[in-house]
C-alpha cells in the first residue's frame, strides 16, 4: 500500500511534467473607434493653431513574461499577477494607456527562436487589428533588449533596445541577438522548490510547474557559432554579441532599418560605480547610423543630469578607493565605514580600532562594485541613509552614476582624430521599461505594486528569502569573496531599489501621420522628446531663418547667433475610471483585470506649466577641458504665465559666434507639482544642518501596506531633443 504522501508527490510530478510552454497569447482588444481617435487628435491639436505635424505618444521599452526577470517577478508568490505574454502588452497599450505606438523589447537572452516567432506573430496580430495601415489606431514595433552588464567598468556597456521599422520575416533578423548573461538563463530554484510552491498555491500550480519548462527551453537552445555572418547561422540557435561592436556588426550585416537606444544608463543597480561613456564614444563601440536616441527617463528614474562627484576615485597607480563625502553627496562606500564604526563603538572598542575597521569596510565596499552592500553583514535599507543619491536631481535612480548621464555623453569628445573629433548626437526619449506587459504605465499614478517593477511578496518570509539580508549584524566588514549568498536578487540591492521604482516615461514624436513610416521618420530625424509620463505638449525650434524653423533634433551650421522658440502645454488632468469607448469595447470586468479598472481618461482641464529651463552644453574642444564647466544647467530659466494654458518663450545665444565653438541646446518644460509614486525616494528626514538622519523607505514587502502608493509631489516634465549648432567658419567636427 503506497503512502498517501508518495501518491501526492507522484501526482505533482506527473502534473509538472505536463506543464505547457508559455505562448505569445492572442490579441483580444478590437481597434479603437475612429471617433475616439479623432477626439484624441482634436484634443491635442486644438491648443496649437499652426500647421505643424501632430504629436503622438508611445513607449519604446516594454517587457513581457518572455523576459526571464519578468517571468519570475510575475510569480503570484512574489506578488505578480501571473503570465503577461506579448498579446497582453498590445491590449494594454490600446485601451489602458491609449498609446499611439509601442515596441516590444524582451531580454534577448530569454527570446529563443520559438519565442521570437511568437513575438513576431503577436506584433503582426496587434497591427492587423489596428485598421487601415495608412491611418491605424496604434502601431506596434518589433524589437528586443540587448542586456549587457559586467562588474568590470571597463567591460560594462549597459542595456540597449533594438527596434525595427518592419515586421515581415524578410525585413527583420532571423533571431534576437543577446548579451551573455548566464544568471538570467537559469531557473532561480530547483524542481523541489517549484513543487512546494505549487502545493502551497495550488490554484496557480500551472505557473510554478511552468518554471522548469520556461528555462529548459532556453537551456536546450544551442548557442550559435561565433565569427560567422549572422545571415548564415542556423535558425534554431541563440545568438550572442559580447560587445556593442559585435551587436552593430551583426545588425549591419542584416542591413535593415533599425534603431539602437541605450537606456538605464545612470541606474546604479546594474552599473558599476566607475563606469563612464568615454569608452563607448569610439568608432569601435558607437554606430552613428543606428544609435541616435537616448532613453533619458524610465521607471528606473532619470539619466539626464551630470554631477561632478563620483562613487569611487582612482589614484595614480590605478587603484580604486572610496572618496570623501561632500556637502551634497554621501558615497555609499563611506557610509559602509560609518555603519561598521558605529557597530564597533557599540562593542566598546577604541577609536583606533574602529577607524581601522571603517577604512577596511570602505575598501571592501569599493572592491565589491554593485554588491558593496553585501560586505556589511546584516545591513538594512535604513542603515544606508541617502548615500549614493543625487539629492538635487529630478527623480533620480538608485545610486546615481554621473558619467553615464545624457549630459555627460553630450559634453565629451573623442580626439583620436584631432581634425574631426567624434561626438554623440543623441535625441531624447522616455519610456517605461515596464516588465508586466503594460506599455505607458505613467498615465495615472496608482497601483505601485501592479504598475511599477518592484517585487511585491505578500509574505514576510518570502520577502526575506528574495531580498532581505538575514545575516547577523557584526561589527566587521567582510570581503565580497567571503559572502555566501550572491544570488542575482541579492547581488543587487533590490530591497533598497524598491523606493526608486516609478511608473515610467513616454516618447513623443512630431509626426506627419499616424502610420508606421511617419512615426519612424520622426524617430530617425530625432524630432522627438521625452516625458516623465504625462502627455505634455512641447515644441522647440531654432527660428533665425524666417519661414524655415529647425525643429528639435536638428544639426545646424550657422554664421550668426541662433534664436530659439519654445511652446509647451500641460498634460490633461485625468478622470477616474475608463472612457466610455473602452468600456464598450472590452467591458468593465476585462478592464478591471487588464488595467486595474483605471485607463487613460483625460478631462478637459490641463495642468499648468510652471517654467521652462534651457540647458546649454559646450562639447569638449580639447581632452583637458573639465566637463563640469561645459554643462550649463540651467543656462536660462523662464517662468510661465499662471493665467495661460500655453507657455511660449523665445531666447537667443548672443555669445555663440564670438565663442567660435559648437553648442548643444535643449529645454525642460516643467509642470506644476502633482503626486507620483515613489517621488520621495527614500523619504529622508533632515536635521537643522540639512543632513539626512533617517529614512522612511517604501518597502516592496508587507512592511509597507499594499495599498500605499508612496505618493509624493513631483514636477512632471518633458525634455526636448537637443539642437546641435556649429559655427559656419569651422568645419563640422562631430564625425
Amino acid at each position: 500500500m503506497f503512502d498517501s504522501r508518495v501518491l501526492l508527490l507522484l501526482g505533482v510530478f506527473m502534473l509538472s511534467a505536463c506543464a505547457e510552454r508559455q505562448g505569445g497569447g492572442d490579441v483580444a482588444a478590437p481597434s479603437v473607434t475612429a471617433a475616439a481617435i479623432s477626439d484624441r487628435e482634436q484634443r491635442q491639436s486644438s491648443i496649437h493653431t499652426d500647421t505643424r505635424p501632430q504629436i503622438l505618444f508611445g513607449d519604446l521599452h516594454v517587457h513581457t513574461t518572455f523576459s526571464p526577470d519578468a517571468f519570475i517577478t510575475a510569480l503570484p508568490v512574489a506578488g505578480g499577477r501571473g503570465l503577461t505574454p506579448p498579446a497582453t502588452a498590445c491590449d494594454f497599450a490600446r485601451y489602458c494607456s491609449a498609446l499611439d505606438f509601442w515596441s516590444i523589447n524582451d531580454h534577448a537572452e530569454g527570446v529563443t527562436p520559438q519565442r521570437w516567432q511568437d513575438t513576431k506573430d503577436v506584433v503582426r496580430q496587434c497591427n492587423a487589428v489596428a485598421g487601415d495601415p495608412s491611418n491605424p489606431d496604434m502601431v506596434a514595433f518589433l524589437g528586443w533588449e540587448w542586456s549587457q552588464v559586467n562588474t568590470d567598468p571597463a567591460k560594462h556597456f549597459g542595456h540597449k533596445n533594438v527596434i525595427f521599422l518592419d515586421t515581415d520575416d524578410d525585413k527583420v533578423p532571423t533571431r534576437a541577438i543577446a548579451a551573455p548573461r548566464e544568471k538570467l538563463n537559469q531557473a532561480p530554484m530547483g524542481r523541489l522548490a517549484q513543487w512546494m510552491l505549487a502545493l502551497g498555491d495550488f490554484e496557480n500550480r500551472g505557473y510554478y510547474f511552468g518554471i522548469d519548462t520556461y528555462y529548459r527551453e532556453i537551456a536546450e537552445t544551442p548557442i550559435c557559432a561565433r565569427d560567422v555572418d549572422t545571415r548564415e547561422l542556423l535558425a534554431d540557435c541563440l545568438e550572442v554579441a559580447d560587445t556593442p561592436k559585435e551587436l552593430f556588426a551583426k545588425l549591419n550585416q542584416w542591413d535593415f532599418d533599425a534603431l539602437v537606444i541605450p537606456h538605464g544608463n545612470a541606474w546604479g543597480l546594474n552599473t558599476p560605480p566607475a563606469t563612464s561613456f568615454n569608452k563607448q564614444l569610439s568608432s569601435r563601440y558607437h554606430d552613428r547610423r543606428l544609435q541616435t536616441l537616448f532613453e533619458v527617463y524610465s521607471g528606473h528614474g532619470n539619466s539626464e543630469e551630470f554631477r561632478p562627484w563620483t562613487a569611487t576615485v582612482v589614484d595614480d597607480t590605478g587603484a580604486t578607493h572610496c572618496p570623501q563625502p561632500s556637502d551634497d553627496y554621501l558615497p555609499c562606500c563611506w557610509q559602509a565605514g560609518n555603519i561598521i564604526a558605529q557597530r564597533c563603538a557599540a562593542e566598546g572598542a577604541d577609536d583606533v580600532e574602529c577607524s581601522a575597521r571603517a577604512a577596511q569596510a570602505r575598501q571592501n565596499f569599493v572592491d565589491a562594485g554593485i554588491s558593496g552592500h553585501l560586505t556589511v553583514p546584516g545591513q538594512q535599507v535604513t542603515d544606508w541613509l541617502n548615500c549614493g543619491q543625487c539629492e538635487d536631481c529630478f527623480a533620480e535612480g538608485m545610486d546615481h552614476r554621473p558619467k553615464t548621464t545624457a549630459q555627460y555623453a553630450l559634453a565629451i569628445s573623442n580626439f583620436d582624430d584631432p581634425a574631426q573629433p567624434l561626438r554623440f548626437r543623441f535625441g531624447f526619449i522616455g519610456s517605461s521599461d515596464n516588465h508586466g506587459a503594460a506599455p505607458g504605465t505613467g498615465y495615472k499614478e496608482f497601483g505601485r505594486r501592479q504598475f511599477t517593477d518592484g517585487l511585491s511578496p505578500s509574505k514576510e518570509r518570502m520577502a526575506n528569502n528574495m531580498m532581505r539580508d538575514s545575516r547577523e549584524a557584526i561589527a566587521r566588514s567582510i570581503p565580497i569573496e567571503q559572502v555566501a549568498d550572491v544570488s542575482l536578487n541579492k547581488q543587487r540591492n533590490m530591497e533598497r531599489q524598491a523606493s526608486f521604482w516609478m511608473t515610467g516615461g513616454l516618447v513623443a514624436v512630431h509626426s506627419e501621420g499616424r502610420n508606421r513610416q511617419a512615426i519612424w521618420s520622426g524617430l530617425t530625424s530625432k524630432n522627438v522628446y521625452a516625458t516623465s509620463g504625462d502627455r505634455t505638449l512641447l515644441w522647440f525650434d531654432e527660428i533665425s531663418d524666417v519661414g524655415s524653423p529647425k525643429p528639435m533634433g536638428s544639426e545646424i551650421t550657422m554664421d550668426r547667433n541662433p534664436v530659439f522658440k519654445v511652446s509647451a502645454v500641460g498634460a490633461f488632468e485625468q478622470l477616474p475610471g475608463c472612457p466610455e469607448h473602452a468600456i464598450q469595447a472590452l467591458g468593465q470586468a476585462q478592464l478591471d483585470t487588464l488595467c486595474g479598472g483605471e485607463c487613460y481618461n483625460p478631462s478637459d482641464k490641463r495642468k499648468r506649466m510652471k517654467r521652462i529651463e534651457v540647458v546649454r552644453i559646450l562639447p569638449q574642444i580639447s581632452p583637458q577641458e573639465d566637463v563640469s564647466t561645459l554643462i550649463q544647467d540651467p543656462w536660462k530659466t523662464f517662468q510661465c504665465d499662471p493665467e495661460s494654458v500655453i507657455c511660449r518663450i523665445e531666447f537667443n545665444d548672443e555669445q555663440f559666434i564670438e565663442s567660435g565653438r559648437e553648442a548643444v541646446y535643449y529645454v525642460r518644460a516643467i509642470q506644476e507639482a502633482s503626486d507620483a509614486i515613489n517621488a520621495g525616494g527614500l523619504r529622508c528626514e533632515y536635521d537643522e544642518d540639512g543632513n539626512c538622519v533617517k529614512v522612511n523607505p517604501c518597502y516592496a514587502g508587507p512592511r509597507t501596506a499594499a495599498d500605499d502608493d508612496c505618493l509624493a509631489p513631483l514636477e512632471e516634465r518633458a525634455w526636448s531633443s537637443p539642437i546641435f549648432v556649429t559655427p559656419a567658419e569651422k568645419p563640422n567636427e562631430h564625425f
